[in-house]
């Protein structure tokens, strides 16, 4: 598992970093991406937003979600490798991950768990306190949940790759991996089965 990313490299890859809010997707990107997915292209919709309007980013969260939908086709449209992030609370992902696999690309999935809805909204407040942009409860609930819900349903049964992390702690920490609907290792079974008995539809 750990150099197929590697493997398929003769391949463009496009790498979802998923997770709820407050997740960390933003601070483990440069850890999980250039890694070994070697991946340097990473569209963050967030960054857009600050630079769209820096003390108000919710404020421009649309406009910057416009801009990074039209860096992400052109960077598709040159068949280069690239990255964003999503929370996968929508389905609106699929259709167009599924034509770019259909071109002969590779979709790697990393998604960064949280324990619970509460802890995804306690580390919101927290990078609020610190200057952060902040985002609804009830939103961050609901893509929680949703998140979890569209990984196991829509979206890891098209990944070439996908590893799931608990990123509770100070750094990321492996807890599954594999492709597709296959999972090859599992590094936590205890947290890997929960998570499965609740959100997935295969138990």
């Amino acid at each position: 598992m750990r150099g197929e990313a590697r493997e398929e490299s003769a391949a463009p890859g496009v790498v979802v970093l998923a997770g709820p809010n407050g997740a960390g997707k933003t601070t483990a990107a440069p850890l999980l991406l250039r890694g070994a997915l070697g991946v340097s292209e990473f569209v963050n919709a967030d960054v857009i937003a600050h630079g769209l309007s820096g003390f108000e980013p919710e404020g421009a969260a649309l406009a910057a979600g416009r801009v990074m939908l039209a860096r992400l086709r052109d960077l598709a449209h040159r068949r280069e490798s690239f990255a964003f992030e999503s929370t996968l609370a929508s389905r609106l992902l699929v259709r167009w991950l599924a034509r770019l696999i259909e071109s002969g690309y590779a979709f790697h999935l990393v998604f960064l768990w949280l324990p619970s809805p509460d802890f995804a909204v306690a580390r919101v407040a927290e990078r609020v306190r610190m200057g952060g942009h902040a985002v609804p409860e009830q939103t961050i609930r609901r893509r929680y949940d949703a998140g979890l819900r569209n990984f196991f349903r829509l979206y890891r049964p098209l990944a070439s790759t996908w590893r799931l992390h608990d990123n509770s702690r100070a750094a990321p920490r492996l807890v599954a991996e594999g492709k597709a609907l296959t999972t090859a290792y599992v590094a936590d079974e205890a947290t890997w089965g929960r998570i499965v008995l609740r959100y997935s539809h295969e138990h």
